[in-house]
This record gives C-alpha cells, sequence and structure tokens, in this order.
C-alpha cells in the first residue's frame, strides 16, 4: 500500500467501543510494529482480554496476515504457566485479530525504570521462569525473536509471563516460516549477532536476547548503546560487553558467568539450550550454607507480589513473616502455636500456592539427586518451591510424614499441590498427577482449598486427556466457595479447559463459569 493511496477508516479508526465477533473492545492499551493492542470483554465468558489487530497497513500483503495468523495459531500452542496464553486467532469483516490473555500486571521495562536495577535473587527469580518458558517453545520448535523487558510481564499474582510470540518462527516448518532469511526483525538492543546478520535461528538466539536483558536488569542499561540502530548492531556483532562485576561487584561471579555466556557472539559458545541453562543455574547455591543467596530467594519470593500487587500488602506481609518464621523453628511446635497457624490456613493455601505455582521449572536433568533433609517441615517445602523437583517435592512427606501432626499434614498437603502443579503445567504428565489430585480431592469437608485444588486439577487433567464427559462431572462438584479458593493461575487454566465444554454444563454449572471468567479477569492492584 502507497503513501497515497486511500486508506480504510474502518481498519485505521480507533476501534475503541466496537465489537470484533465474540470481544467487545474497551480501549486501545498500545501499539507495536504490526498490530494495535486493545483491551476487551470476551462477551460468551464475561472475562477480560488483550486483543491484537493487524494494522491497516500491513492487512493489503497476503504474507503479513499469513505469517500472522499461522505463527500467532503455533504460538497458541504453547500452554504453560509463565507464557502469555494465545486464546483466539480470529477475522470479523477485515480486521485480523489475536485474541489474547490480558495480564493487568507490568513489564520489567516499566519496573527497572521506577526501581532501578534488580538484586541477585530477584534476576534469578525472573531468568528461571523465563527459561523455562523458553525451554516449552523450544520443544514445540519455536524461537521467539523478540526477548526483551518490554516482553516480560509480572501478573498482579506475582508470576512471570512472556509475552508477544509475534514474531515467533517455527523452526522447520515450511508451511509457517514465512520470514525469509535477510528481513531482520525483533528490536536491536537485544537482537543477537545471527539475526542482525539476517542468518537461520534457533533455541540460542532467545538465549542471548534473554542474556542482554538480565544484563540490562542487572547494570540498569543494556550492554550496548549508541545514537542508531545500525551502530548498536555493529557492537553487538563485535564488541564485548563490559564485565557485569565491574559495575556489579555485589553479584555472585556464578552468575555474571551465566549471563556472559548467554550473550557469547558464537552461538555455539553460548548454552545450547533452555534446559542447559536451567541446570546450570540450579547448580547456583541456594542452600542454608549460602544463607546470602538464600536471602535473595526468599526476599523476591514476597518482594514481587509487594511491589506489583499494591492491594495485597498485608496479605504479602503476612507470607514473609510466615516463611521467616518457619526457617527459624528448631522443635517441635505445641499446639497452641500450630493453632495459630492453622487460622492463616485458608490464606496459606491461597498465597503459598500462588507462589508454589510460579516456581521455576528447573527441569531437572536427575531426578535422582540427593535430597538433604531439613530441620523442619517448612525448610522441606521452601527448598523444594526453590528447585521444583519431583524428587524434592516427594521428600517433603517422605521426610515429614503427616501422621498425628496437623502442621505436617499441611505442609504435605502443600507439597502434593506443588508435585501436582509440577506435572501438569511443567511436564504435562497427568497420569502421575491423578493419584495426587484424587488424594487431596478426598480430603475433609473442612479443607476446602486443597479440596478445590483436587477438583479443579482433576478436571483440568480430564479435559487435557480429551475425557470431556468426566471434566464436566469434575467441573460440577466445584462448590462457589470451592471457586473461590483457587488461586489465579487455576482458575484461567479451569477456564481454558472448560470454555470447550460449556455447551455440555447445565444451567448452574455454566453460570458458575462465567462468574469465574469475571473473577480470572479482575485486575489486582493493577
Amino acid at each position: 500500500m502507497t503513501d497515497s493511496a486511500p486508506r480504510d477508516p474502518i481498519q485505521t479508526a480507533d476501534l475503541s467501543g466496537r465489537r470484533l465477533g465474540d470481544y467487545q473492545i474497551l480501549r486501545r492499551l498500545g501499539r507495536g510494529a504490526m498490530a494495535e493492542v486493545y483491551l476487551a470483554e470476551q462477551l460468551s465468558l464475561e472475562r477480560k482480554v488483550a486483543v491484537k489487530v493487524l494494522k491497516a497497513e500491513l492487512v493489503a500483503d497476503t504474507t503479513h496476515v499469513e505469517r500472522f495468523q499461522n505463527e500467532a495459531r503455533a504460538a497458541a500452542k504453547l500452554t504453560h504457566a509463565n507464557i502469555v496464553q494465545i486464546y483466539e486467532v480470529g477475522q470479523w469483516e477485515k480486521h485480523h485479530f489475536i485474541a489474547q490473555e490480558y495480564v493487568p500486571g507490568r513489564n520489567l521495562g516499566e519496573i527497572i525504570a521506577r526501581q532501578g536495577p534488580l538484586a541477585a535473587g530477584q534476576l534469578l527469580a525472573v531468568l528461571r521462569q523465563v527459561a523455562a518458558a523458553l525451554h516449552k517453545a523450544a520443544e514445540a520448535g519455536i524461537v521467539h525473536r523478540d526477548i526483551k523487558p518490554e516482553n516480560i510481564m509480572i501478573s498482579p499474582s506475582g508470576e512471570v509471563k512472556v509475552a508477544d510470540f509475534g514474531l515467533a518462527r517455527v523452526i522447520g516448518a515450511d508451511a509457517m516460516n514465512m520470514t525469509q532469511i535477510g528481513v531482520t526483525m525483533g528490536t536491536p538492543l537485544y537482537m543477537s549477532p545471527e539475526q542482525i546478520e539476517g542468518k537461520p535461528l534457533d533455541i540460542r538466539s532467545d538465549i542471548y536476547s534473554l542474556g542482554v536483558t538480565c544484563f540490562h536488569l542487572l547494570a540498569g542499561r543494556p550492554p550496548f548503546t549508541a545514537e542508531t540502530a545500525l551502530a548498536v548492531a555493529v557492537q553487538h556483532l563485535n564488541t564485548p560487553p563490559e564485565r557485569l562485576e565491574q559495575s556489579r561487584p555485589d553479584l555472585p561471579p556464578g552468575l555474571c558467568r551465566i549471563v556472559h555466556k548467554m550473550m557469547s557472539k558464537k552461538p555455539a559458545e553460548r548454552h545450547a539450550s533452555p534446559r542447559e541453562l536451567l541446570a546450570e543455574l540450579r547448580d547456583l547455591p541456594i542452600d542454608n550454607d549460602d544463607k546470602e543467596t538464600a536471602q535473595w530467594f526468599e526476599q523476591w519470593s514476597t518482594a514481587e507480589m509487594v511491589a506489583l500487587s499494591g492491594g495485597h500488602f498485608e496479605a504479602t506481609q503476612r507470607l514473609d513473616d510466615l516463611m521467616k518464621t518457619s526457617a527459624m523453628i528448631t522443635a517441635p511446635k505445641s499446639w497452641p502455636r500450630w493453632t495459630l497457624l492453622a487460622c492463616l490456613g485458608g490464606f496459606a493455601v491461597g498465597v503459598v500456592g500462588a507462589v508454589l505455582s510460579r516456581s521455576p521449572s528447573l527441569l531437572a536433568d536427575a531426578q535422582t539427586e540427593e535430597i538433604p533433609q531439613r530441620e523442619t517441615a517448612w525448610q522441606q517445602l521452601y527448598h523444594a518451591k526453590l528447585t521444583n523437583t519431583e524428587a524434592a517435592w516427594r521428600k517433603v512427606w517422605e521426610y515429614f510424614p503427616p501422621g498425628d501432626a496437623a502442621e505436617q499434614r499441611f505442609t504435605a498437603n502443600l507439597a502434593m499441590q506443588g508435585l501436582a502443579r509440577y506435572y501438569i503445567w511443567d511436564t504435562g504428565q497427568t497420569r502421575q498427577a491423578r493419584p495426587l489430585l484424587e488424594e487431596l480431592a478426598a480430603l475433609p469437608p473442612s479443607e476446602t482449598a486443597f479440596r478445590a485444588f483436587g477438583l479443579a486439577g482433576l478436571c483440568i487433567v480430564a479435559s487435557m486427556e480429551q475425557r470431556q464427559q468426566e471434566a464436566v462431572e469434575k467441573f460440577g462438584s466445584l462448590t462457589p466457595a470451592m471457586l473461590d479458593s483457587l488461586d489465579p493461575e487455576m482458575r484461567q487454566l479451569l477456564i481454558q479447559r472448560m470454555s470447550s465444554s460449556r455447551n455440555a454444563l447445565n444451567a448452574e454449572a455454566r453460570g458458575r463459569l462465567e462468574r469465574l471468567g469475571r473473577g480470572a479477569a479482575a485486575p489486582v492492584g493493577g
């Protein structure tokens, strides 16, 4: 389309107030290179979503339209806790759009501009979750190609979410590979050398961009800056970055080494895959013999939510106190002391569950690793949260059997919940998750939150296994109180899975699903 060509007023006008199929456009959120982004209401489920509409000047080019649609459909197959979920790729009249999960939090670009460089523990928490998201993408043969602080969101509940797979390319899928070699896309400040040169890309290009992002988050500035994009590109190709140790002598040497390895000019000198990167991160000291690093992790686990969900300050402060209290306990508690903790039980299941749900997947290569026994069940649970391996979760109840101790029953249930999440979100092993979910679902009525997690998990697993009738039955067993107790991530996945079975639900259950959608979409302190 030339500058002199008449523009379609329907396509160039602000779409706020209009309707695109099932989506009522509310307001414009921003603009990107290929699309405009709007906040919208999905009418059938009464939930907030983000809708990306392909720009008018690109609609006339069928190549852009095909890439926009095909690559979005490929990215829609990526279901992971740390990836912004794509719900639908569609067309309404002349508008080509993508409807995706709405994350009302802030991106890391905004956070670093407001708060300055991150501490080591904060960076590690982000890095491990983004690497887990890239591992999921790599399994599907997808390269993001635009990893940068602005595309890494922190949700109100504290999860790290990688956004905008709009530039993504599917490796080896000619039908979907619409980007020609020699056409450079992405953001120059974070591009890999091979991306700048227009060479074929693999996941190591994303690892480079993630390394540059980490450098920026730690140093407070990108490693290369200049007046022009070309000058920045030349530095990526030829100039070694300044060593992080020079500007941040407080950082652990191991972390600096990992970041600079990610930023190696030659792909062969970087981590070969996100799994390899996660393995190195796993080996960084986080145990009690390195109290400073362990403290970084503990502070980040609550500081994220304190900083990013203003309305949750009191709740996250209570969680912080609870975790610090558990770290100091060395002798068996008396029942009165546990009674106090039990009063926080309902709160702890929800908030600790949310923290566990965003625990970065380390995709441990060696599930047979030796897991040391901690002094208390809480310390064992916290170790499992940090490492997020099958072995670590199981050791919580193996080292501290539930028995008659209320506290250990509580931590054992949390550990089963964490392991079930690991199976569902990180490995897709629904068969292994089933017995854990069934045990949680069979708990006494007084354990509302755990029972709700178990039933919701069984509903999700049944849907993943194409057992739609079972999914409908399990959803029908969830009372309104149970649905209210679910954490945001579990709610979102439950909504996604049950949307396809909506017509099979009775009127009452359908109403619950719609109310659940409204609750999951509501911003929290954002």
